[in-house]
């Protein structure tokens, strides 16, 4: 199966991603993980995307392309952080034609305002392993500390209130022409994201036949 995961930040569309993943199994194709791995690694293609991060500058649509292309494969996956914009929504469009893809259902986790700023105010990250705790959800065994790894946890600057305002602004703007985009297309499922994990999950797989 061919999914596309789309939500707002803090929609919790990655754990989400990964849990669907692991009962279909099929490869989850995480740009943001992809993007850092790359820049982890040190690659040809991580260094170009490391000189814009370092500007500040968004990595360019075009070489944001190239990163999915080259991850999608025809047996099956769920696409989690991307398209983000119409732009990319179109290009993604290319990509499947291009490749003889045909994804199988477009799903949206929505959520309020209220409920972005609560869950991202109270995520924090391991600085070592990436690891993802929450405060009230999935706090870590001892405060502060990874459980995986005993690395410190750390508050992005990115899950600071005032950014996350910010950062829902600017989706809000973008998210509608995308959503108009794929409702175009008849494969539109929409789930509410502002239950706990589980029962999201269990509504994306009762919509999708899983």
């Amino acid at each position: 199966m061919k999914i596309i995961l789309f939500g707002a930040p803090g929609s919790g569309k990655g754990t989400q991603a990964a849990d669907l993943c692991g009962r279909l199994k099929i490869a989850k194709i995480s740009l943001g993980d992809i993007l850092r791995e790359e820049v982890k690694k040190g690659t040809g293609l991580g260094k170009e995307l490391k000189g814009y991060m370092d500007k500040g500058l968004l990595v360019p649509d075009e070489v944001v392309a190239k990163v999915i292309e080259g991850n999608l494969n025809s047996k099956g996956f769920v696409l989690d952080g991307y398209p983000r914009n119409l732009n990319q929504a179109k290009t993604l469009d290319g990509i499947f034609k291009k490749n003889n893809i045909n994804y199988d259902v477009f799903v949206n986790i929505y959520v309020d305002e209220q409920t972005i700023i609560n869950r991202l105010s109270k995520r924090r990250v391991c600085k070592q392993c990436g690891a993802i705790y929450h405060l009230v959800n999935m706090p870590p065994q001892k405060e502060g500390i990874c459980d995986k790894c005993a690395g410190a946890l750390i508050q992005r600057d990115d899950d600071k209130p005032e950014v996350i305002k910010k950062r829902w602004e600017v989706f809000q703007k973008e998210s509608k022409q995308v959503l108009d985009f794929y409702k175009t297309q008849k494969k539109f499922l929409e789930v509410d994201g502002c239950e706990n994990k589980e029962k999201i999950f269990e509504a994306i797989t009762k919509k999708i036949g899983q």
